[in-house]
């Protein structure tokens, strides 16, 4: 299905590398309303290739919380669809043959180079919002696969980067505007997988919208610098890209991520505490401009009041306030 099909596709996907907590939920709520508010398909997708991060349980939980707030979904990996598998780590053969594509024409390149190895390349500091600029140390070092794998340790094998050309990538978000980045500049070539049969997290998300015909891809925009690489890898592989939405996270009263020392934010001690589902709904949809403080709501609930201009441009911010209104925990 082409993303500009007349029926909206959506996808939610967590990734079983730890709990789903209050920033999760947000941005998922509002994927969902997103696609339901307009009679869309909503997919639910596995994304496991962070093997060494995979915590056993973790993707089970997230489903079960996820449908206890009251989300749902029409494909996925616990119901049949007509684009199985839906767990990132059970399709390692379509993001192989992606590679192979890529490698074939020479847009990839295998790279043996270390952290260290780029830090004493620059020429200058350069370290912006994905970390250092690669270089190119490896762009013309080997003439395979293989060659470079010998030339590393038994117990690690080459990445592979994409070949970045000397153009500016542009797209308009679809709520943060026009988007404008020289991705050569500012990251270099990019690695897109760091196992050799192409199972890394910057191809296989492009490789699977594209397959599973997602239209809309909404998501945290702390992923917002991601997208313009992933457009590069869409047009390499001739597929058409999707409509991309990034909405602004949940974070600390001193404008970090969420993490254990702001208390424990995951919905499933939310649950174990006997905070209802409609409470968490309410408090996300009053994050989001949709509701009034207090409010108990079911996601289906929001379908009428579904409306992105009135989402703050900025954060929500889980303040003392939220904390004593959810029982959170130190």
């Amino acid at each position: 299905m082409s993303p500009e099909s007349s029926i909206p596709r959506g996808r939610l996907a967590p990734s079983p590398t730890g709990a789903l907590h209050l920033g999760n939920a947000r941005s998922f709520l509002i994927a969902w309303l997103s696609i339901r508010s307009r009679g869309g398909t909503v997919v639910m997708r596995m994304e496991d290739l962070d093997h060494p991060k995979v915590k056993p349980g973790t993707a089970e939980q997230a489903l079960d919380d996820l449908r206890w707030l009251g989300l749902d979904w029409d494909e996925g990996p616990d119901c049949e669809g007509p684009h199985e598998p839906y767990v990132q780590s059970q399709r390692i053969d379509s993001y192989r043959d992606a590679l192979c594509r890529l490698a074939d024409a020479r847009m990839v390149y295998p790279c043996t180079c270390s952290r260290s190895d780029v830090e004493s390349a620059q020429s200058a500091p350069h370290l912006g919002e994905d970390g250092l600029r690669y270089p190119g140390l490896c762009r013309d070092r080997y003439s395979s696969f293989a060659e470079a794998n010998a030339a590393l340790p038994e117990d690690r094998i080459p990445a592979w980067r994409y070949r970045v050309a000397d153009e500016h990538v542009r797209f308009v978000d679809g709520f943060c505007g026009p988007q404008d980045q020289h991705v050569h500049g500012a990251i270099g070539d990019f690695v897109i997988a760091r196992h050799e049969d192409g199972a890394g997290y910057m191809l296989a998300v492009v490789v699977d919208d594209a397959a599973m015909g997602i239209s809309e891809v909404l998501r945290g925009d702390d992923l917002l610098s991601t997208t313009h690489r992933q457009i590069l890898l869409y047009r390499a592989l001739e597929l058409e890209a999707p409509r991309f939405v990034h909405v602004p996270l949940v974070v600390s009263p001193d404008g970090r991520r969420l993490a254990k020392r702001h208390g424990d934010t995951r919905i499933a001690a939310l649950r174990e505490h006997g905070i209802s589902a409609g409470k968490i709904v309410g408090l996300l949809a009053h994050w989001c401009g949709w509701a009034e403080w207090g409010e108990s709501l079911t996601p289906s609930e929001l379908l009428v009041r579904f409306d992105m201009t009135k989402l703050p441009p900025t954060p929500a911010i889980l303040t003392d306030r939220v904390k004593a209104y959810l029982q959170i925990r130190d």
